[in-house]
C-alpha cells in the first residue's frame, strides 16, 4: 500500500498541509486542539511520522502529575479502581496526565495520612479513599495550605478544606438496596447489616437511608445493629458463619463494606435449601462479585460505573488544580449501575 503522505494526512484532519509542516517541524505556533487533531487523523491513516507529532502535542499542552490514594492492593476492585483510572488519564486529550497510583494496605488514619501527605508533595493534585477522621483531615488541611487540592472519591470527608468530591448518591443506593430486599422479602425476617467502618461516611449514609427505607415501608423485617467487617474478608466470613449457626430466620444480606468474599465463602458452606432464601445485596462489582452474581448467592450489586467514575475524578482533579483561589467545594455525583443476574 502506498505510504500516506502530508497532503493526505491534511486531508484527513481537514487543516492545511502547511499547517502539518509547522506541527512536523516544531518550528512555529501551532494551538493544540489543532495538534491533537492532526494527531488523531494520523493514527487513523497510519501516518509515518505520527511519533514526531505526538512530541510535539506533549510538548504544546499543559501537563499535569495526579496522585491516587487507594486501599487494599490485595483486593481486585481496588485494582481495577487503579487500572482504569491509568485508562481515564492516557485518555485526556486536551493535557498530559502523569498518574501516580498508590495502594494503603495499612489502614489506620495515621498512616493515610502520612501517605497521602507524601504522594502531594510529589503531585499537582491527589485523590483518596479513606475513613473520615482529624487525623485525615489534618492532612487534607495541610495539603489544601500548599496549594495541593485534595479530592474525596467513592467515600466523603468532613474536611472543609477538601477540594471536591466524586462518588455515588449513597443515600439514594441505601434506600434502592432496601426497596430490593423489602420486595424480594414478604415474610417477616432478620436483616444483617455489614459496614467496613463506621467512619467510612458513604457506608454510613447508605446504611442510614437502608434503615430509614425499611421502617417506612418493610416494618415486618428486623434489621440488625451494623456489624463492622474492618474490610476483612475473614471477618465477614466468621460473622455470616455465627449467625447461620444462631438462627434461623435469616432473609437478607446488605454489605455495604469490604468483605463480600467473605459473605460468599460461608454461603457456598451452607445447605442450599438454607442460603436459597437469603437475599444479598453489595456494592462491590470485582470479579469475586461477578462469580456471586452468576451462582446467584448476590442478588443484586449497586456499584460504581468505573469508566464514567474515573474519567468524571480525573477532570474534576484537573479543575481544582485551574481554578485559581479556592473557591467551593465541587460535588460530582456519578449515578450507580444496578447488576443483577440477569443483566450482567
Amino acid at each position: 500500500m502506498r505510504r500516506p503522505t502530508i497532503a493526505d494526512l491534511a486531508k484527513e484532519a481537514g487543516v492545511s498541509i502547511s499547517t502539518v509542516n509547522r506541527i512536523l517541524s516544531g518550528t512555529a505556533s501551532v494551538k493544540g486542539t489543532t495538534v491533537q487533531l492532526v494527531q488523531s487523523a494520523a493514527e487513523r491513516i497510519g501516518f509515518y511520522g505520527v511519533g514526531a507529532i505526538e512530541d510535539r502535542l506533549r510538548k504544546s499542552v499543559p501537563k499535569y502529575r495526579l496522585g491516587f490514594l487507594l486501599q487494599q492492593s490485595s483486593r481486585e476492585l481496588y485494582q481495577l479502581f487503579g487500572k482504569k483510572i491509568v485508562e481515564a488519564c492516557h485518555a485526556r486529550r486536551d493535557e498530559v496526565v502523569d498518574p501516580v497510583i498508590d495502594f494503603v494496605d495499612l489502614l489506620t488514619p495515621e498512616n493515610i495520612a502520612g501517605r497521602l501527605k507524601a504522594l502531594g508533595a510529589d503531585c499537582d493534585a491527589v485523590a483518596v479513599i479513606a475513613a473520615d477522621h482529624p487525623v485525615v483531615a489534618q492532612a487534607i488541611r495541610e495539603l489544601h495550605d500548599k496549594r495541593k487540592p485534595v479530592t474525596a472519591y467513592i467515600t466523603d470527608q468532613s474536611a472543609r478544606e477538601r477540594a471536591a468530591y466524586v462518588g455515588a448518591d449513597n443515600w439514594k443506593m441505601g434506600r434502592t438496596a432496601a426497596w430490593l430486599i423489602g420486595h424480594m422479602t414478604p415474610a417477616p425476617g432478620r436483616i444483617a447489616v455489614f459496614i467496613g467502618n463506621h467512619r467510612y461516611q458513604c457506608q454510613d449514609v447508605a446504611d442510614a437511608s437502608f434503615r430509614s427505607y425499611m421502617r417506612e415501608h418493610a416494618p415486618h423485617l428486623s434489621i440488625e445493629d451494623s456489624r463492622p467487617t474492618h474490610e476483612e474478608p475473614s471477618e465477614a466470613y466468621r460473622m455470616v458463619k455465627e449467625l447461620l449457626a444462631t438462627t434461623d430466620d435469616l432473609v437478607g444480606i446488605l454489605i455495604v463494606g469490604g468483605g463480600i468474599s467473605g459473605v460468599l465463602r460461608a454461603l457456598r458452606e451452607a445447605p442450599e435449601d438454607r442460603r436459597k432464601n437469603i437475599r444479598v445485596v453489595c456494592r462491590d462489582i470485582g470479579p469475586e462479585t461477578q462469580k456471586g452474581l452468576s451462582e446467584g448467592l448476590i442478588t443484586a450489586a449497586l456499584c460504581h460505573p468505573l469508566e464514567k467514575t474515573s474519567a468524571t475524578l480525573v477532570q474534576t482533579m484537573v479543575e481544582t488544580i485551574n481554578q485559581g483561589a479556592p473557591g467551593s467545594t465541587i460535588h460530582r455525583t456519578v449515578p450507580f449501575d444496578i447488576v443483577t443476574p440477569e443483566n450482567m
